[in-house]
């Protein structure tokens, strides 16, 4: 259902390596001390397999599915507060990133869309603590939608959650074939790198979408009321 009212413009954040540094070998071998299994035999029961891709695309029901389906492919128990303490600990907020977002407020709606499963976005207030006053109610995985990145659904289904039009929209992503599928149904996507300043990013798009408005009211004609002589 479309929230109301409608954004005049919305700004779309991916999270890990964009708004957070996402340490990926720490998370890795915090798995490996939990479980037992090396990286390799992590990767094949879990990664490999396709399971993550699934979650990410809203395969599981909700937070508790997901967990239930992770401990069967380890074949061990793993307590959630564990899962959650070891993807955390892969996880360094960006403050330069996230004052992006905080300029991006005041333009309009900010959101997150990051390639997360249901229990990830259970914990993301908790991983990274700046987000939730930023966000509000909108810290969005990809399982939301039923899709994930870079399927052009995901990005539809987005905007139809928030009621944006595509070219009222921003996107920022550290992957480029996420970026493609946000431009190719109209979005105004920007690829993030180390260097990348999102702050002049996003305060570039806001001056194109000013600009533009601008110009349209500049040329709307005016009516003249004028009386015609008998």
């Amino acid at each position: 259902m479309n929230e109301t009212p409608a954004p005049r413009l919305l700004f779309l954040f991916d999270m890990d390596d964009v708004l957070v540094r996402y340490d990926w070998q720490t998370r890795m071998a915090g798995l490996t001390a939990i479980t037992g299994h090396d990286l390799g035999e992590l990767r094949r029961r879990w990664w490999r397999s396709g399971n993550e891709q699934r979650a990410e695309a809203g395969h599981f029901a909700d937070a508790d599915a997901y967990l239930a389906a992770f401990q069967q492919a380890m074949g061990c128990d793993v307590p959630e507060s564990e899962w959650a303490r070891v993807r955390g600990a892969a996880m360094t907020e960006l403050p330069e990133r996230i004052e992006a977002v905080r300029i991006a407020s005041e333009h309009g709606r900010v959101a997150l869309l990051t390639n997360n499963g249901p229990l990830a976005g259970r914990w993301i207030a908790t991983w990274a603590p700046s987000l939730p006053p930023l966000f509000g109610d909108h810290l969005d995985t990809s399982s939301d939608f039923g899709a994930r990145k870079p399927e052009p659904e995901v990005f539809l289904r987005a905007l139809e959650h928030h009621g944006a039009r595509p070219e009222d929209t921003f996107f920022a992503d550290d992957m480029p074939e996420n970026v493609a599928g946000a431009r190719s149904v109209g979005i105004h996507a920007v690829l993030v790198e180390q260097d990348t300043d999102l702050r002049e990013a996003v305060r570039a798009f806001v001056a194109t979408k000013d600009d533009r408005e601008a110009r349209l009211t500049s040329s709307t004609p005016t009516s003249s009321a004028g009386s015609v002589g008998a």
